[in-house]
């Protein structure tokens, strides 16, 4: 995460897609907000050191008639696989519980592909 300072935030409201390429069937859209907390740790801490966005994110899913996900959590982007929670949702996913696994597939300057396995 060059460039990014400790309390940076952000706003998403990204294209869902079934594959990597913009040209994959569109599925929905990611929408909320983040804030990178990426502090030094010492050398004496253990775990949560990672560069890391906390993140709050609603999916909109356009093949269940917008019904929506909730996802919070610590996004550390050095780790291969992040665990992020289901913390509810709307129409067919009210009440909803879990976790989904978030990848980075390709990351180039600004842009980032992530690959999301709920």
């Amino acid at each position: 995460m060059e460039g990014v300072r400790f309390g940076d935030t952000g706003v998403m409201d990204d294209m869902l897609t079934e594959g990597p390429t913009r040209a994959s069937r569109h599925v929905g859209r990611a929408q909320g907000t983040y804030v990178t907390a990426s502090l030094p740790r010492r050398d004496h801490e253990e775990g949560g050191g990672g560069p890391a966005m906390l993140l709050s994110m609603n999916l909109v899913l356009t093949d269940y008639g917008g019904s929506t996900m909730a996802v919070m959590g610590r996004n550390d982007v050095t780790e291969p696989v992040r665990e992020l929670a289901v913390v509810g949702g709307t129409g067919r996913f009210r009440m909803a519980t879990g976790y989904v696994l978030w990848k980075t597939n390709s990351w180039k300057g600004k842009s980032a592909v992530f690959e999301l396995d709920p």
